[in-house]
């Protein structure tokens, strides 16, 4: 039963996340280091990457229900997964 928990963490693609993030998450957040301009209130995904309390697993659920001030955004949870992928790859 935990390998079934597990397998959709060990099968995030952060390429594809990166792509979702661009398409859906970069008018509010910077997604990248080339991105120049968004919300001023949202923080940049490299500064959620490098949260202390960071984690892949409880970014991707928490996508999955987001806070109210977020877009009602019908993500998989494939796709939560790969975009949580994908800032954990900027984490420094």
């Amino acid at each position: 039963m935990a390998s079934l928990m597990l397998s959709p963490a060990k099968a995030a693609d952060a390429n594809r996340g990166a792509e979702l993030a661009k398409r859906w998450c970069a008018s509010c957040h910077v997604v990248d280091g080339g991105q120049k301009q968004a919300s001023a209130d949202v923080p940049p995904f490299s500064a959620i990457a490098n949260r202390s309390d960071f984690s892949p697993e409880k970014l991707a659920f928490f996508l999955l229900d987001p806070h109210p001030k977020m877009p009602n955004f019908p993500l998989s949870r494939n796709e939560a997964g790969d975009i949580a992928a994908y800032i954990g790859s900027l984490r420094k």
